[in-house]
């Protein structure tokens, strides 16, 4: 289902098909801290009555989805293929790798590509050098828009009315002491982000990680994605991010841009 037709059905629609929505949220409860959950595990994570979950687990389980010891459900290696299924039809995914390698390939710097999934940023493409988090950011991975150097850059591109609204009713969690949490703070870093064009988030998200972002814009001059560098510290300093970093970044959304479909509907 497409962003605009969702924002159109409601879960009061006769259109919304809520066994659909009750199965997805199935999935969705197994997360890393959730490896393997029990029944009523289950059933409490997504507010289903037991009877509920039972039948959709086993409805999963039957499909390839779920796997089960009998006490314990967790998700099949089939899951993926869900995500898979989107990578395989976004054009855009395929149009951007060569230019996020070539990134990395002159900055010898890990570089991705995400798109804005509200209050998330999701990586959609990726070209690693290094392993620069402790925690392992593969393609689906989801970070914090208001934390993040791309998700600031994605949410300049919002109304003014937009950009407060979400900063105002979403907490941020606190990842190092130089996490931004309070509201005009983080404010100023999204409008500096539109004024500048890019942004920098400088260990925010964990100790000694430097990220910069661009915002990737279609025929209209609009973020459609955002592209990133990240890495150390202290080999992001500010000669760098001015005279290497940025500039190799605004080349390649620039390219990028340049080879995007008049029709944007052709991309998703």
């Amino acid at each position: 289902m497409d962003s605009n037709m969702s924002s159109e059905i409601g879960t009061e629609s006769k259109d919304y098909v809520t066994s659909l929505a009750r199965g997805l949220a199935v999935i969705r409860c197994f997360d890393k801290d959730r490896c393997k959950l029990s029944l009523t595990e289950v059933a409490k994570y997504t507010d289903l009555a037991r009877a509920t979950a039972r039948r959709f687990l086993h409805t999963l389980h039957a499909l390839g989805y779920v796997e089960t010891d009998g006490k314990l459900f967790w998700l099949s290696p089939k899951v993926l293929n869900l995500g898979f299924a989107y990578l395989s039809s976004q054009p855009l995914v395929e149009l951007i790798q060569p230019y996020i390698r070539e990134v990395s390939d002159k900055t010898c710097e890990s570089c991705s590509v995400s798109v804005l999934d509200l209050p998330d940023i999701v990586y959609i493409a990726r070209s690693l050098t290094q392993q620069i988090m402790s925690v392992s950011l593969h393609i689906g991975a989801r970070l914090s828009a208001i934390s993040t150097s791309m998700g600031r850059v994605l949410l300049a591109g919002m109304s003014d009315v937009e950009i407060e609204n979400f900063i105002r009713s979403n907490s941020v969690e606190k990842y190092t002491k130089h996490t931004l949490t309070d509201y005009i703070s983080i404010l100023d870093k999204v409008m500096l982000a539109r004024k500048q064009g890019y942004s920098v988030v400088n260990q925010e998200l964990e100790i000694g990680l430097c990220s910069v972002s661009v915002p990737i814009l279609n025929k209209a001059g609009k973020a459609l994605a955002a592209i990133n560098i990240s890495s150390q510290t202290q080999k992001m300093d500010k000669k760098r991010l001015r005279e290497e970093l940025i500039p190799n970044l605004q080349a390649a959304a620039k390219k990028i841009s340049e080879v995007l479909p008049a029709d944007e509907r052709l991309l998703f």
